[in-house]
């Protein structure tokens, strides 16, 4: 089949300028959106295993979470598996802010509570010495407890619920500058060999318990809109009969019990009375 053609598009010059303004303006959003980050899935396979990691962009722009980004995302996974999120973010930051809360909300309304139980929090830049000579574990320690008391806080989870999800929090740094032991490993200002420590931690998240996240459509696009409030009707319908319908009959029925009856009804009725006993 041959190769398209791509040619220039003179013919915008036919156009009034004003209109040609109005139109490189949305060519450039387009050409902008089009070369915009975008999630990208790298396999790997090992005996006989095939590890499927998939690299999403940042879900903040300019201070703000940027929903075309996450609606992006989220259009990606359809029809995938999610069996471990890998929440990263920065060992050497000494704060958590508001931004940290915004994207936890912003998963979790996504995805579901339940994707926090298949959650590791990877902090990277870790080859990091912590200020004011604090200890490194100390440093550590503070920094995930605040990260994941905001995390908390921004996915509506109960304290007693999370902490029983016992979310794990590893250490990265792949720069060239990381250290290295005997056996050539990579490791950590604290010993720790950072590679097959994140790996078993995966797996480990990976095997628990916890139902790993299906992505489908109704994920991504919420409940069917003529669905809603089905479940309901019955009730309605029952709460209609017993709060409107039932008394109304019963007015009615004691109106016509009261009502004045000629003299021929009342005999004819006491006459059929009679033959009924």
């Amino acid at each position: 089949m041959a190769s398209q053609i791509i040619r220039e598009w003179s013919g915008i010059n036919t156009f009034a300028p004003a209109t040609q303004t109005k139109l490189l303006e949305l060519l450039g959003k387009l050409k902008q959106e089009s070369e915009g980050p975008r999630p990208v899935m790298v396999s790997r396979s090992r005996a006989g295993f095939t590890l499927n990691i998939i690299d999403t962009p940042g879900l903040i722009e300019g201070g703000y979470i940027n929903d075309m980004a996450l609606d992006i995302i989220k259009r990606f996974l359809l029809n995938k598996t999610i069996d471990v999120l890998l929440y990263v973010d920065r060992l050497d930051v000494y704060r958590v802010d508001n931004l940290d809360k915004l994207v936890a909300k912003a998963i979790t309304d996504s995805f579901g509570k339940g994707i926090w139980n298949k959650a590791i929090v990877a902090l990277t830049h870790a080859q990091f010495s912590p200020p004011d000579g604090l200890p490194y574990d100390d440093f550590f320690s503070q920094r995930s407890e605040a990260l994941l008391k905001v995390l908390r806080s921004g996915a509506r989870i109960k304290k007693e619920a999370f902490q029983a999800a016992s979310m794990p929090v590893v250490l990265v740094e792949n720069s060239g500058r990381c250290n290295k032991n005997d056996s050539d490993e990579k490791v950590l200002p604290n010993g720790t060999a950072w590679i097959p420590h994140l790996v078993q931690t995966i797996t480990e998240i990976a095997l628990n318990k916890s139902v790993s996240i299906h992505v489908d459509k109704n994920l991504i696009e919420g409940p069917n809109p003529n669905q809603r409030g089905k479940l309901w009707i019955p009730l309605v319908f029952a709460l209609q009969y017993f709060l409107v319908m039932k008394p109304i009959k019963g007015l009615i029925e004691r109106d016509i019990e009261n009502e004045r009856k000629p003299a021929w009804e009342k005999r004819d009725a006491a006459f059929r009375k009679r033959d009924f006993y």
